[in-house]
């Protein structure tokens, strides 16, 4: 099989993907309750090449999920105020409360990654970091946070493919960026530097987990099924609602008030 390549064999169809996936919303509803009741915060880290799939996962945890209780943070490029900060402080600031999960899509590692690759930091920036996160990362499990880590991987052939369908789908367009393109011709690099960041930082309070995302939809599976499995099986019950009939018969006429509705589709 050419590498970049997912064997048809193997990939799933939409269909056998959303028979898969609902059972794991179910669970994913279940662990939400179980954060909840006990007041725990959690943090999910992704990371991985342009193209991997983040933002798709992500989405597909969140599709059912309270959006109060879980939130996704997606940074921007940091402003010149916060480049004077110590680094892991503008991020500080979107951890969890107790009872809530935070999805980072991207993550203090951008250091590790674009900004070391692309020279958006001096090597001396690279290394504090990299002796930095880990004992950042103990702070934080130390302190009861649940900390799950993953790397989402790509074939060079299949992330070109699907730079090439951003490129050509309107509704893609704003996935591409200039940076993305030119992190094309950088893909060695942004190896060597995922290696050394590996090295670093997959501890054993907080170990990374790598995820093959050459088929989006069997990544997504593989990585909800290891999050479900590294949270405590415990079944807290939907609180019981009260829903008493109405006391009365329903209205049924249309809405007349002094402003008509628009004009239904």
């Amino acid at each position: 099989m050419a590498k970049g390549k997912t064997d048809s064999r193997t990939t799933l169809s939409r269909s056998e993907y959303e028979a898969a996936l609902e059972p794991m919303m179910l669970e994913l509803n279940r662990v939400a309750r179980w954060v909840q009741h006990e007041g725990r915060r959690v943090v999910v880290i992704f990371e991985g090449r342009d193209t991997a799939g983040k933002g798709g996962v992500i989405n597909a945890i969140t599709s059912t999920l309270n959006p109060r209780q879980v939130h996704v943070v997606a940074l921007p490029k940091p402003t010149e105020t916060e480049r004077t900060q110590w680094y892991f402080q503008r991020y500080i600031a979107h951890l969890p409360a107790a009872g809530q999960i935070a999805l980072f899509d991207r993550s203090w590692y951008n250091r590790a990654g674009v900004e070391k690759v692309m020279g958006f930091c001096t090597e001396d920036e690279h290394q504090r970091f990299l002796k930095q996160a880990p004992i950042f990362e103990k702070m934080l499990v130390d302190d009861g946070v649940v900390l799950l880590k993953y790397f989402l991987c790509v074939d060079q052939a299949q992330q070109e493919s699907r730079f090439r369908e951003r490129l050509d789908d309107p509704l893609k367009r704003w996935k591409l960026s200039p940076i993305d393109l030119q992190s094309r011709e950088h893909y060695k690099a942004y190896g060597r530097a995922r290696d050394e960041m590996l090295r670093a930082t997959h501890t054993r309070h907080a170990p990374w987990t790598l995820v093959d995302f050459n088929d989006q939809r069997r990544g997504r599976l593989t990585l909800i099924r290891h999050l479900l499995d590294r949270v405590p099986e415990i079944e807290v019950a939907d609180t019981p609602l009260d829903y008493p009939p109405l006391s009365r018969s329903p209205l049924t006429e249309s809405y007349k008030g002094p402003i008509k509705p628009i004009k239904p589709f």
